[in-house]
């Protein structure tokens, strides 16, 4: 069977996916720049999770990455990409250095690894390949003025690689989460409506990812609420933010 990678595994989604994907019988690398935090998610999956330390900032440590597991593991039939953070920013404190901290990890520590796993797929025109953005993505929302683009860029970087991705014969899918119960959520100070325990994102991802859906989202109503949300004209749409998230 071939191995699945899954980035940004240290915590949150990420570590639940990993164990999941374990428990199903895959064999699983799992990837984040803690590794200490990887070693204690190998021993709780019992060996079936390997852990592979990674800064996905570095381009090149990101191709050795890739090398190594299909050197070590085996072909990599499955890579989420998930390693992300969150820092809210607002026009208070509006910085081009936070910005450009976020997308660092979040927008380029994506492509990083696209990068090396397009190549190595589209060799053997096979692979299923995940990316993660938000619902955050959808328009932009009070304090997310660093977070917000990086995650539309990476739903339209999804789109503009999909058509292409259908010809070379690999399965490319895009992962847009609300509110998950994680320790990057449980910083945000604000309403978090459809908040979701993370076994249930888990299982929703987790059924996403074994259909034939190009964006996979949970839940599915708070998802569903935002892009109705901007299809409205401008004043209603902040009408309707505010009133939502009380900015």
């Amino acid at each position: 069977m071939s191995v699945a990678w899954v980035t940004g595994a240290s915590s949150g989604i990420g570590e639940a996916l990993a164990l999941r994907l374990a428990r199903d019988g895959r064999r699983v690398v799992a990837s984040a720049r803690g590794a200490q935090a990887l070693d204690a998610l190998a021993a709780a999956s019992d060996g079936s999770v390997a852990p592979l330390p990674l800064d996905v900032c570095d381009a090149d440590a990101c191709a050795r990455a890739v090398a190594a597991i299909e050197e070590r593991e085996g072909e990599i039939g499955l890579a989420v990409l998930n390693a992300g953070t969150h820092v809210p920013m607002s026009a208070s404190d509006f910085s081009v250095a936070t910005l450009q901290r976020l997308a660092e990890v979040n927008l380029f520590g994506v492509a990083n690894c696209v990068e090396p796993l397009l190549a190595r797929m589209a060799a053997r025109r096979r692979g299923h390949l995940a990316i993660v953005a938000s619902v955050a993505g959808y328009g932009g929302l009070p304090t997310a003025a660093a977070y917000g683009p990086t995650k539309a860029a990476l739903i339209n970087m999804a789109e503009s690689l999909k058509l292409d991705c259908d010809r070379l014969g690999i399965r490319l899918q895009l992962v847009d989460p609300g509110f998950v119960r994680t320790p990057l959520t449980d910083r945000n100070e604000f309403p978090m409506p459809f908040l979701m325990p993370v076994d249930e994102a888990v299982d929703a991802f987790v059924a996403g990812l074994a259909s034939d859906r190009f964006e996979i989202v949970f839940p599915r109503r708070f998802a569903l609420l935002l892009k109705l949300l901007n299809l409205l004209p401008y004043p209603a749409y902040f009408a309707l933010v505010r009133r939502m998230t009380g900015a």
